[in-house]
Formats: C-alpha cells, structure tokens, sequence
C-alpha cells in the first residue's frame, strides 16, 4: 500500500548542518524542522521522525505528542541514545543509518593497530623533541585481535584487520566455529574468559543494557601485558576508571574515539597519559558522510512512500538490527 505525501518531523540541534538532500525530501514530504526544546510542538499528525541530532533524548519527554508516529530513522549506526520503554513496546518502526559508517570505521581501527604496531606516535612525539631514535617496530601479520560486536561495522573491521594479516576472532551474542568474517566467535557474555592472548581487542558492539561495562576491571585484568584497546563503539562499555589505571601503570594502551563523558573533561588523566590516544568520535566520520546519511534517508523515504519496508528495522529490545 503507497502512502499519501506524509509528514516528516527533523530534528536537528543549533550549529548542525541540515540533511543535504532536504529539498529533495521537501519535493515528496512535508517537513517540520525542530529542535529538542520544540519537539512536541511539531509531533502532532506526523507519521515520520528524522532524527538528526543523534544525542538527544528528546523523544522520550515528547512522546506523549507522537499520536500518529509510525517510522523513526536515526542517522547514527547506535540508538542508544533514543530508546525507551514506552517506544519499545510501541509499534512504531525504528532504522538507523545500517552500513553508511562500517567501511570507515573499519578504516580507523586499522588505522590504530597499525600507528601502535608501528610506534607512529612515538615517532611523532621524538620528532618534536628533535631526537633521531633508531627503534625496532612489531609485525603485524599474525598478531591476534579480538573484535567485540559482530554486526556490521565488526564484519567490516574483521575483513580489513584479516587482509594485513593479523589472526581475528569475533565476540557476540552467538558463537559460531565457521563465521565467514570472523572465523570463530566466542561468547561476549563471557568475555573475560577470551582476553588472554589477546593482541588488540576491538570494541565496536552497541550499547545495551548486556553491553554497558562489558569491558571491566576484571576482563582488562585478564588482558597481557602490552595489549592494546580500540573502542569505537560507546564509551559506557568499558570501565573507563579502571582502563585509565591500567594505560597508567603501563601494562596496557588505548585508542579512544568514544569516551563516558564527551567532550573529555578538562584534566582528566586520559589527555595526558603516553599509551592514552583520544579523538574526538570522529571515526566514521569521512569526507561526505553527512551527504550519504541524507540520500541514505531520501532513499528509504521514498521506498516507505511506495509502500515498501524502509530499511532493516532495528530490534527495539536488543537495540540494534538483529541478523
């Protein structure tokens, strides 16, 4: 069944640029632009929700003004940040941004082993002290990764992490002995159980409610000496305080993109710490993401429009794209 021009709510924040296809969802919707404090307003008689401003917990104080909401896209590939009770026993169909950031995230936790492996900020850092140190570096090929979340953006990081070398495994809800990725996939309910060993161990999964602190004390105890943590997913699921304590002593290092508190608070120990290395949850952000995440909705706008299914919908009890 084809549905008339239907009403499209965006919700976007001060100082964010809008979707760049919005003239082209303005030709087939009509649209009513919005910020948190005006969500409610803009709710009533509305059948689709862009949320756009990917942080805000807007919708959970508003919901009460959703009467004809049928459809949220999140442009982000994490929901965390929408879900709640009364949206997840509605029936109200929820996608996110499924596959836009999986081959650039990728990208980054390659990035990362490599600079590690290869002491790029070492080098870096001798260069501004103008000191010329012959050093020795790691090989990468047949080091071994863990990567934690087996959904997209774990595969992709697999398959590239695969190609230089290194020996990887996945860690997820379901274990598995012949993953076309991942080749084995442990238990990540049982994670701690897996690290011994463990060269890199990647953090991509969501976050939910299984997942928040899945990285803690004891499973970065369980860590050896020298490993190293990429997490790319939330900062909620590690242990930040403890991980903090272990880059300090020494026995282990870190890149961050994703951090409890974001921006990372003035002093914290983690912007000065040598084996600490921080960016600003930037890694799937590439040159034209934003152009992709807009025509990535005009699409499934349009395929919703014709009656079909916008994209694979997120599970709203587990709090990402089963399957």
């Amino acid at each position: 069944m084809t549905h008339a021009r239907p009403t499209v709510v965006l919700l976007t924040a001060e100082g964010v640029d809008p979707p760049t296809d919005l003239d082209a969802v303005r030709g087939i919707a009509d649209v009513r632009e919005c910020t948190a404090d005006t969500l409610a307003e803009a709710l009533p008689g509305a059948e689709i929700l862009l949320v756009w401003d990917i942080f805000s917990g807007a919708l959970a104080e508003a919901w009460h003004a959703a009467d004809s909401l049928r459809w949220i896209h999140v442009a982000a590939a994490g929901v965390d940040k929408l879900l709640f009770d009364d949206l997840r026993t509605s029936t109200v169909l929820v996608t996110n941004a499924r596959g836009v950031f999986d081959v650039p995230i990728a990208e980054y936790v390659l990035a990362c082993v490599m600079a590690h492996d290869k002491q790029l900020h070492r080098t870096e850092a001798l260069r501004l002290q103008g000191r010329w140190e012959h050093r020795e570096t790691t090989r990468v090929a047949g080091r071994r990764a863990l990567v934690v979340g087996t959904g997209g953006i774990g595969r992709a990081t697999a398959r590239l992490l695969r190609a230089v070398g290194l020996d990887v495994r996945g860690a997820g809800r379901r274990t598995r002995d012949d993953d076309e990725d991942f080749g084995t996939v442990v238990d990540s309910a049982r994670l701690g159980e897996h690290l011994g060993g463990v060269d890199h161990l990647v953090m991509v999964a969501p976050l939910t409610g299984a997942t928040r602190g899945m990285l803690g004390a004891d499973e970065l105890a369980a860590l050896p000496d020298g490993a190293h943590v990429v997490n790319v997913g939330r900062g909620q699921l590690v242990d930040q305080q403890a991980l903090t304590s272990e880059i300090a002593s020494g026995r282990l290092s870190a890149h961050l993109d994703v951090v409890v508190v974001e921006p990372l608070p003035d002093g914290d120990p983690l912007w000065s710490l040598e084996g600490a290395h921080i960016s600003p949850h930037m890694s799937g952000d590439v040159v034209g993401w934003r152009d992709t995440l807009s025509e990535q909705f005009t699409a499934h706008l349009r395929t919703w429009i014709d009656g079909g299914e916008p994209g694979p919908a997120v599970d709203k009890d587990r709090g990402y794209v089963s399957g």
